[in-house]
């Protein structure tokens, strides 16, 4: 993908200034696609670092992130939005809850419950999406998102599949669910000013403190020496593709399309996961697999759907940010 097929992340982009048109909301839907596909190829990634102390290796992942955007500023002359006011507590919640929190959710989750009941989790998500913000505002969430939110979550349970589970294993399934979800919507206030870039950065170098404090109090300031030649690769991939690439592409995408129909392309994460399990590990999805995948594309065509009114939708995601603004006042 070159510079220029992808929007400058400093520039303004809000629905009122760029998703007005028909290429807007395109491109909107090919840079969610495209983030969810990347954090999709996370799931190959992490078999291979399954020994490997997690929160040791998170901290270089995210540190790596930090340097890559830093470079990719320094390369591209893009500038890094200094945070303001209540922006840096927006942005704290992005770091603590989409980025530290989500991964303990996960880590510990998969202790109680099968990988498939965390998947599960992580597929309602477009609900939350497409709901919390209609709540904030009061108003009545779009008719063809809320079903399309629907059937995207059908299907994507159908392609995770069900598992077994304890209640502590429920209880880090729903913190997985709000974390994943928060990730965005924590994100709505600043993303206007701060730009999916600084949104970004900010977010990742959080993360890294954040990460680094629970590694060494857990796992030993020693634990980073451990890591093999496979983790730093692995590292360098979540770094590059799952977190830099994937949180430009993410947040751009929220910015053209709302936080509501950004999140239907959420389903992609587990088809995208699925389908690379055939070049990667041989492994060919069951029919169970395909009609997941084909319940998704269908709630991505229900929900995706042009509104009959653009300045409703713009003035519904106005009254969020307002909203959430005021919350944190």
């Amino acid at each position: 993908m070159t510079t220029e097929a992808l929007p400058r992340p400093d520039t303004p982009d809000t629905p009122a200034a760029g998703s007005g048109s028909h290429r807007g909301i395109l491109l909107g839907i090919v840079f969610a696609a495209a983030g969810m596909v990347c954090v999709g190829s996370s799931v190959a990634v992490s078999a291979a670092i399954t020994d490997a102390p997690l929160f040791t290796l998170q901290t270089v992942r995210y540190a790596l992130a930090a340097l890559l955007l830093l470079v990719v500023a320094r390369v591209t002359g893009w500038q890094v939005p200094r945070p303001r006011g209540r922006e840096w507590l927006w942005l704290a919640g992005v770091a603590t809850a989409g980025l530290v929190l989500f991964n303990i959710g996960v880590v510990r989750g998969v202790a109680h419950a099968e990988p498939a009941v965390i998947g599960v989790a992580v597929a309602a998500v477009p609900m939350l999406l497409a709901v919390v913000p209609a709540i904030a505002t009061r108003t009545l969430p779009a008719r063809a998102v809320i079903v399309g939110a629907m059937v995207v979550t059908a299907g994507a349970v159908l392609v995770e599949g069900f598992g077994r589970t304890d209640a502590a294993g429920v209880g880090y399934a729903l913190l997985v669910l709000v974390c994943e979800a928060g990730f965005t919507l924590l994100a709505v206030p600043v993303l206007p000013r701060l730009g999916a870039f600084g949104v970004s950065f900010h977010s990742v170098w959080m993360a890294t403190a954040g990460m680094a404090v629970i590694g060494v109090a857990t796992e030993g300031p020693a634990a980073v020496t451990t890591l093999d030649a496979v983790d730093l690769l692995a590292a360098l991939h979540l770094a590059a593709v799952v977190t830099t690439l994937a949180f430009l592409l993410w947040f751009t995408a929220v910015r053209r399309l709302g936080s509501g129909r950004a999140g239907l392309l959420t389903g992609v994460v587990p088809v995208a996961a699925a389908g690379l399990g055939v070049p990667l590990h041989g492994i060919v999805p069951g029919p169970m697999v395909w009609l997941g995948t084909a319940v998704v594309a269908l709630g991505l065509v229900i929900g995706l759907q042009e509104p009959p009114s653009r300045r409703v939708g713009t003035r519904r995601l106005g009254m969020f940010r307002r909203s959430v603004s005021r919350a944190g006042s």
